[in-house]
């Protein structure tokens, strides 16, 4: 496969159709910085995050590399209008936009001068974020770590390809590079992947995150929040059980629970109340890798086919 002319490189300004997924904590300037300098998109994961933590985090990954970068803004995010302005106050290169409809920012960033993403999990979301003016649609399937919706990456990639003009970048299930292989033979044009940059030396979270994930199977991952239309996928665990069983007798104390579990899972490895967010595709990851190895990997296997 000829990597040299791809439009999702030549849109983002990447050696390799490579980026790193938008998670909350997990994804620091640091390991942002890391998958830029190996060739791929690093993305900084605002999450809840006020405009002020998040300068702290962009002034970092510009001292980290001067490669570009992305940052991801959810919609769920209470700060979200000042976290805008400053992304076009600090002339942030990529934005990517997620959990919901976001075509209401999409103007004003490409105004400023700001290559964005969105991230869909339908066909007619992508087709309105398309006609809103989005330079590239990620389509993220089922299959994938954290919030997500109820297509598999399969099914949704194809679906998005025959549907529109902009590059699709596939997400969900990939880690290695035969799933990458597998995305462009779908129609995609690069891919983006979570799970497999969490389990590498350079992600600062907690070793028992890590260690979760290289010692899970295909099948030990569970959904929670699907009762409060905010389903989310997390690595199987007494709390992650705990909560499913919560969901059906008392969700508000399903809820409840749910608040700061991810920080939990990241900063302490919290196995009695943190949420793990992590894809299927942690079954496939079975040891720790630098960025470097990971990313190069995959560009090789790709090359050969």
């Amino acid at each position: 496969m000829d990597l040299s002319n791809n439009r999702v490189t030549k849109l983002l300004k990447i050696k390799y159709p490579i980026l790193e997924g938008g998670m909350a904590w997990v994804g620091t300037a640091k390991l942002a910085a890391c998958v830029s300098n190996a060739g791929g998109l690093g993305t900084i994961g605002s999450g809840n995050m006020e405009a002020s933590i998040l300068k702290k985090q962009i002034e970092t990954i510009k001292q980290l590399t001067d490669k570009p970068y992305a940052v991801n803004v959810i919609m769920l995010n209470p700060h979200i209008d000042e976290v805008i302005d400053l992304l076009i106050e600090e002339k942030v290169p990529v934005v990517v936009l997620g959990a919901g409809n976001s075509s209401k920012y999409i103007t004003k960033l490409k105004q400023n001068g700001i290559t964005t993403l969105a991230v869909v999990s339908s066909e007619n979301l992508a087709l309105r974020l398309e006609n809103a003016g989005v330079d590239a649609i990620i389509g993220e399937g089922m299959e994938s770590g954290g919030h997500i919706g109820d297509v598999t990456t399969m099914v949704l990639i194809p679906k998005l390809k025959s549907l529109l003009k902009v590059p699709v970048i596939a997400a969900g299930g990939i880690a290695e590079g035969r799933g990458a292989l597998a995305a462009f033979a779908l129609g995609a044009e690069a891919i983006q992947m979570g799970t497999r940059f969490i389990a590498t030396y350079e992600c600062e979270a907690h070793e028992n995150y890590k260690r979760k994930i290289i010692e899970a199977g295909i099948r030990d991952t569970i959904v929670t929040g699907l009762k409060f239309g905010n389903p989310a996928r997390i690595i199987k665990t007494p709390f992650g059980k705990k909560i499913a069983k919560l969901e059906s007798s008392s969700p508000e104390e399903a809820e409840e629970a749910l608040v700061g579990s991810l920080k939990r899972a990241f900063l302490y490895g919290d196995e009695e109340s943190g949420s793990f967010m992590a894809g299927q595709s942690a079954g496939l990851i079975n040891e720790i890798k630098s960025v470097k190895e990971v990313i190069d990997e995959i560009v090789f296997y790709l090359e050969q086919h």
